[in-house]
């Protein structure tokens, strides 16, 4: 009595069949070749895998954002005489506000909107907002900056005075802090005398310095 033979056992049995009827020696320089061609397939992967790594670490980092341009040219500015009132001293001497320059101190530091800076304008010298409207300077604002020494230096460096930083000229500007409702805020102001004078750039290092230099007056 025979048994069937299934199927998968057929397969089998045919596929060792084939292999007994391929040469040795074909079998053997089929090994060969495989062995020869591996290291080939290992190089490849390695490449491959070199590739990722540096595509990972050494991605190509996006180009800075061009720094903005802040320069302010006095020169093309032609301010008029100081005017009486509200008046504007810098160390008693009359001054027009030609520039004012606000930026907000820190990376997340915000100014309030243009509307609402007239409490903004009067914690830095009382009466500021007044001299604001009626000397109409040109009001800048700059993006939020780091420290207030780096602001000072960049204020003074991009709105230079004429001269020798303004001396013997009727140019005079100051750059430093201020406070406004608990918020650090930055300052650089640019004036215009009556007559030429021997100031030149003060630096703010605390808000109340403000009010060592500059003092509104009022005339009825």
């Amino acid at each position: 009595m025979s048994w069937p033979i299934s199927e998968p056992s057929m397969i089998v049995i045919s596929f060792q069949h084939v292999l007994q009827m391929i040469p040795i020696s074909f079998l053997e320089e089929a090994g060969q070749f495989m062995m020869s061609f591996w290291p080939i397939v290992a190089i490849l992967l390695l490449i491959l895998v070199l590739l990722g790594v540096r595509s990972i670490f050494f991605r190509r980092r996006k180009p800075p954002l061009p720094e903005p341009d802040l320069r302010i040219d006095l020169e093309s500015l032609h301010p008029e005489p100081p005017p009486e009132s509200p008046g504007l001293e810098f160390f008693g001497l009359p001054v027009r506000l030609v520039v004012l320059v606000l930026a907000p101190a820190g990376r997340e530091g915000v100014l309030p909107p243009t509307d609402q800076r007239h409490e903004l304008f009067e914690s830095i010298v009382p009466g500021l907002a007044e001299v604001v409207q009626v000397h109409r300077p040109l009001l800048v604002t700059w993006p939020p900056q780091l420290s207030a020494q780096g602001f000072i230096h960049r204020y003074f460096q991009n709105v230079r005075l004429p001269g020798n930083q303004g001396r013997g000229t009727p140019w005079c500007s100051a750059a430093g802090p201020a406070r406004c409702s608990g918020q650090l805020f930055l300052v650089g102001m640019t004036c215009y005398a009556v007559r030429p004078n021997h100031f030149s750039q003060e630096v703010i290092q605390h808000e109340g310095d403000w009010y060592r230099l500059f003092r509104v007056t009022f005339r009825s």
